[in-house]
């Protein structure tokens, strides 16, 4: 075998192993840059959510900073409720309490938790949970991976589903990654 074909050869079998490696870590070599900071009280992009019956969600962390692998908000609640119990098949979320009680149903077990405390409910396990008491409280809440819960949040504080039936509505849900399997701990927010 002449020199150049055996080097021509060579060149494109470690090209052909490299292809995974490079597409598995392409995403995570495009987001490595500098840092940023989100003030208290403040949204990423300057355009916090409205919706859920006033609640306001403020983006600190958002699905495009990390291509898709974590989406994290802090969620002001002034009205007691939560949303119904509900299953992502691909997302783990987190609740860290930062301000006021909640209750936090995952699976069975139904936590009652106040500032300082999180809760963790692994993908493909329902939850749900709910502002209890009286006054303002926050949580800070983390979707790993991302998927399109902030997608989501956006379309609802826009009205997507106004005017929507519950079939629609469902299928809007199950386009964003997770699905309704029974009712909230006490009183639904819409």
């Amino acid at each position: 075998m002449k020199r150049k074909s055996f080097l021509q050869l060579t060149l494109s079998a470690l090209g052909a192993l490299a292809a995974p490696v490079i597409a598995i870590t392409a995403p995570v070599l495009r987001r490595i840059g500098k840092g940023f900071f989100v003030a208290a009280g403040k949204d990423r992009a300057d355009a916090p959510l409205v919706l859920f019956e006033g609640d306001t969600f403020y983006s600190k962390i958002s699905t495009g900073d990390t291509d898709g692998s974590l989406y994290v908000y802090e969620s002001t609640r002034i009205n007691p409720g939560g949303p119904p119990l509900h299953v992502h098949d691909d997302q783990d979320e987190w609740w860290y309490i930062l301000q006021g009680k909640f209750m936090i149903k995952v699976g069975d077990q139904v936590y009652n938790v106040q500032a300082g405390d999180s809760v963790f409910g692994p993908r493909k396990v329902p939850h749900c949970f709910a502002k209890v008491g009286e006054g303002e409280a926050k949580m800070l809440m983390l979707f790993s991976p991302a998927g399109k819960m902030e997608a989501f949040f956006t379309a609802m504080s826009k009205g997507a589903t106004k005017g929507m039936t519950s079939e629609q509505n469902a299928q809007f849900r199950k386009d964003h990654g997770f699905e309704v399997v029974g009712p909230p701990l006490t009183y639904l927010k819409q």
